[in-house]
């Protein structure tokens, strides 16, 4: 058993999650609050997708790129939720090692993949502006399809190797993480082998997928302003805005949490602060989305208001 532990890289076979400690009521409140921005998140997010599905008006390359982040935001938030209601309630507080594993490569993969959809999602904002009368056919059915399908490609390779890094650590105890979930900080603390090589492999990550994405949405933004500033009128100014005003907002609110959990040397340091970052970026930010994209986009709330009205 001492070999084969040895052969597998940990002697670790499963972890116990900490979660939020407190008082049974406090962690109650905690769940009561998990589930009602989960169900929420699922309703929201699903009904984006519905409603573009079924509004021919909306089937443009800008809402086929909200709908595949809306579909990434409805699995981000099951791979953290559910999860974490069992270990607040203290019914599913261990998860094994593999699972861990899985976890931490799910979550990261999937949030690589909005990074890369956001910045996409920026660049047909540009070409939305900057190019207008060349729009349809510079952004067509066949270029829109490729950009959603490198973003999934992307963003799940360029966790592989980060995730089969952190599979080879080898841990000795203790086998508490101070978490609702599995992530590359608490994996990192846990460690008795050697993290520096880990250590590297998340900042190049992190240097290649979001800074990059983000150079690209900022480049974009940085063109859009310069061709909106040109526009004569102040209504025509207050409209192409108003096309890129809720993209601009979930990008803030995303790259704001993001660079501050990955994008540093060190990723050993201020784990409780992480958990509450890690919180907002997994669960609150898939809540907003939906409700940004519906009360600050014209186009959605019309078709909104057309169905409820043949309703």
């Amino acid at each position: 058993n001492i070999w084969k532990d040895m052969t597998n890289g940990t002697s670790v076979k499963e972890f116990i999650l900490l979660g939020f400690p407190g008082t049974w009521q406090f962690r109650v409140s905690f769940v009561v609050l998990f589930a009602l921005i989960y169900t929420l998140t699922v309703i929201g997010n699903a009904s984006i997708i519905a409603l573009v599905w079924r509004s021919s008006n909306l089937h443009t390359p800008m809402y086929f790129f909200l709908c595949n982040l809306s579909f990434l935001e409805i699995w981000y938030t099951t791979g953290v939720v559910p999860k974490a209601i069992g270990v607040m309630l203290g019914t599913s507080q261990t998860i094994s090692f593999s699972v861990c594993i899985l976890q931490l490569f799910f979550l990261l993969s999937l949030g690589s993949t909005e990074c890369f959809l956001l910045s996409v999602m920026a660049y047909d904002r540009y070409l939305a502006i900057c190019y207008p009368l060349r729009y349809s056919s510079l952004m067509n059915s066949v270029l829109s399809v490729r950009l959603a399908l490198s973003s999934w490609l992307g963003g799940f390779l360029a966790i592989a190797l980060l995730a089969f890094l952190t599979s080879r650590l080898t841990f000795c105890g203790p086998d508490v993480i101070n978490h609702f979930l599995c992530d590359i900080d608490s994996c990192l603390a846990l460690s008795c082998s050697d993290t520096w090589p880990v250590e590297l492999a998340t900042f190049l990550v992190s240097i290649i997928v979001v800074v990059a994405s983000c150079v690209v949405t900022l480049v974009s933004y940085m063109y859009i302003i310069s061709s909106i500033m040109r526009i004569q009128s102040a209504h025509g100014r207050k409209k192409a805005f108003s096309t890129c005003s809720a993209h601009l907002s979930v990008v803030t609110i995303w790259y704001g949490s993001t660079m501050f959990l990955y994008v540093k040397p060190s990723a050993q340091n201020s784990l409780n602060l992480n958990k509450i970052v890690n919180t907002f970026n997994t669960m609150v930010t898939p809540l907003l989305n939906p409700f940004i994209y519906t009360l600050r986009n014209k186009e959605v709330k019309l078709t909104l208001g057309r169905a409820f009205q043949k309703k």
